[in-house]
C-alpha cells in the first residue's frame, strides 16, 4: 500500500520543526510589512525635501502596491515550477537590493521605480511564504499558521512606524530605507540557511534530489524516511494550461469568489490604512495623534491575525472570517462617530485594526486550501494580485470622494458596505468548498 505522507502531515500532531518553519515564514512577513509600509511613514519627509505635489506623493505611495500586484500575478506562480524556497530567495534579493537603492536616490521618479521593484519582490514573498506556511501546518492548525503570517506583516508595519519616529528626525528618511534593505538581505542569509522546500512541491514535481530533500524534512518532523518517493496521480480534470486549471469545472466559481473577496477586503483595508490618519487630522486631531492612531491600527493587526487563527481552530474558517467581516463593518461605521473624543477613538482604532487585519489574515488562510499543490502558488498569487487592484484603486477613489466634498463619516459608511458584500462571497465560497470536499470524500469511499 502506498504511503500518503501529506495525509500523515495533516492528521499528526504538529512537530517542533513544523512550528519552526512557520516562525521563519512569520519573520519573512515582518520584513514584508516593514518594506511595504515604510513609504507611508517617510512620505512627509520625502515630500518636504523635494517639494513634491500631492500627485507625486500619491505615485510614491502607489508604486509599491503596483509592484506587489505584479509580483503576486507574474512572479509568485513561478514557485509552482522552481519551488517555494527558490522563489522566496530570489524575491528577498530583489527586495533587499532595491530597498538599499532607495536610500541613495536623488529624484522622486527613481524612488518610485525602486519602490515598484521592491513591491515586486514583496509580492512574490507574500504569496510563496503564505503557501509554504499552509503546507507545513497540519489540518487543525493550518488557519492559525497562516494567520500568524499576517501578525508578521503587522509587526513589520508597526516597527516601521516606530523607527520612523526615532530615526527620521535625527538621521533623515534615507536611514529607514537603509535599515530595511540591510535587514531584508540579512533575512536572505537566514532563509538560505534555514528555510526548507515545500513537501507538497517536492512530491508533486519531483525535482533533482527530491528524495534526499524529502527524507531530510520528514525525519526532522519525526516521520519515517522513504526508500522511494510516493507516486501521486495528477487529477485528469485539471489538464490544460496553468491558468485554465484555476477555472476548471466547479473550481471556477470558487476562484471567482476568492478573487472578488480579496478585491473587496483589500479595497476596504487600504482605505482604512492609508486615509485614517489624514482624515482624523483634518477632523481636529493633532498630527501626532493621527500617526499614533495609525500605529495602533497596525498593532491591532497583530492581535487580529492571531485571534482569527485561534478561532478557526474551533469553528470553520469561512464562518470565523464572516464574523470578522461583519464586526469590521460595524467598527468602521462607529469609528468616525467617536473621532471627536481622542481617547475613545484610539480604543476604537485598536479594535478596528484588530478586526480588519483579521479579515485579511482569514483570506490568506482560506486561499491555499482551495488549490492542489501543482497550481497552489499560482492560485494564491492571482487571488492576492486581484486584491491588490482593489488596494490600488481604494485610496484613489477615496481621494476623489473627498475632493467632491463627501463628509468623512459618509465615506466611512460607504466603505463599511464593502465588508458586508464580502460576507456573501465568503459564505458562498465556503458552501461550494465544503460541497466539493464532501463529494471527493464520498467518491473515495465508494471507489473499488
Amino acid at each position: 500500500m502506498q504511503r500518503d505522507v501529506l495525509n500523515e502531515l495533516n492528521h499528526n500532531k504538529m512537530s517542533r520543526y513544523q512550528w519552526f518553519v512557520i516562525v521563519v515564514c512569520v519573520c519573512l512577513n515582518i520584513i514584508d510589512g516593514f518594506d511595504v509600509m515604510v513609504m507611508a511613514f517617510t512620505a512627509p519627509s520625502v515630500a518636504a525635501e523635494w517639494s513634491l505635489s500631492g500627485a507625486q506623493i500619491g505615485l510614491l505611495l502607489s508604486a509599491g502596491l503596483f509592484g506587489m500586484a505584479a509580483g503576486s500575478i507574474f512572479l509568485a506562480p513561478l514557485a509552482d515550477k522552481v519551488g517555494r524556497r527558490v522563489l522566496i530567495l530570489i524575491c528577498l534579493t530583489v527586495a533587499g537590493v532595491s530597498m538599499l537603492g532607495c536610500a541613495f536616490v536623488e529624484s522622486h521618479g527613481m524612488l518610485a521605480t525602486l519602490r515598484f521593484i521592491t513591491g515586486v519582490g514583496v509580492g512574490g514573498i507574500l504569496a510563496s511564504s503564505n503557501v509554504l506556511a499552509s503546507e507545513y501546518a497540519n489540518l487543525r492548525w493550518r488557519s492559525l499558521a497562516v494567520s500568524l503570517m499576517s501578525t508578521g506583516y503587522g509587526i513589520g508595519a508597526t516597527l516601521g512606524g516606530i523607527l520612523s519616529l526615532l530615526l527620521v528626525e535625527h538621521l533623515g528618511w534615507r536611514s529607514i530605507f537603509l535599515a530595511g534593505g540591510m535587514t531584508t538581505l540579512g533575512m536572505l542569509l537566514v532563509s538560505l540557511w534555514l528555510l526548507p522546500e515545500s513537501l507538497d512541491y517536492l512530491l508533486a514535481k519531483k525535482p533533482k534530489q527530491a528524495l534526499e530533500k524529502t527524507n531530510l524534512i520528514v525525519q526532522r518532523m519525526g516521520l519515517a524516511a522513504f526508500s522511494v518517493l510516493p507516486h501521486y496521480e495528477k487529477n485528469k480534470q485539471q489538464q490544460g494550461s496553468e491558468i485554465a486549471k484555476l477555472f476548471y469545472g466547479k473550481l471556477a466559481f470558487q476562484t471567482l469568489c476568492l478573487w472578488f473577496a480579496f478585491f473587496l477586503v483589500m479595497f476596504g483595508f487600504y482605505f482604512v490604512m492609508s486615509w485614517t490618519p489624514k482624515i482624523l487630522i483634518s477632523m481636529g486631531m493633532s498630527p501626532d495623534q493621527g500617526v499614533t492612531t495609525g500605529i495602533l491600527i497596525s498593532i491591532g493587526g497583530i492581535l487580529g491575525a492571531a485571534i482569527i487563527g485561534l478561532l478557526a481552530s474551533r469553528i470553520k474558517i469561512f464562518y470565523a472570517l464572516s464574523l470578522f467581516l461583519g464586526l469590521t463593518a460595524l467598527c468602521v461605521w462607529l469609528f468616525v462617530a467617536v473621532s471627536s473624543q481622542v481617547s475613545i477613538a484610539l480604543i476604537v482604532g485598536l479594535l478596528l485594526g484588530t478586526l480588519i487585519n483579521g479579515c485579511v489574515a482569514g483570506l490568506y488562510s482560506i486561499s491555499p486550501t482551495i488549490y492542489d499543490a501543482d497550481i497552489r502558488s499560482r492560485g494564491v498569487g492571482y487571488a492576492i494580485g486581484f486584491g491588490r487592484i482593489g488596494a490600488i484603486l481604494s485610496p484613489i477613489i477615496a481621494g476623489i470622494f473627498l475632493d467632491q466634498g463627501v463628509a468623512p463619516a459618509t465615506l466611512y459608511a460607504y466603505y463599511g458596505i464593502v465588508f458586508i458584500l464580502a460576507i456573501f462571497l465568503i459564505l458562498s465560497l465556503g458552501k461550494a468548498f465544503y460541497r466539493q470536499q464532501k463529494a471527493q470524500s464520498y467518491s473515495l469511499k465508494i471507489a473499488p
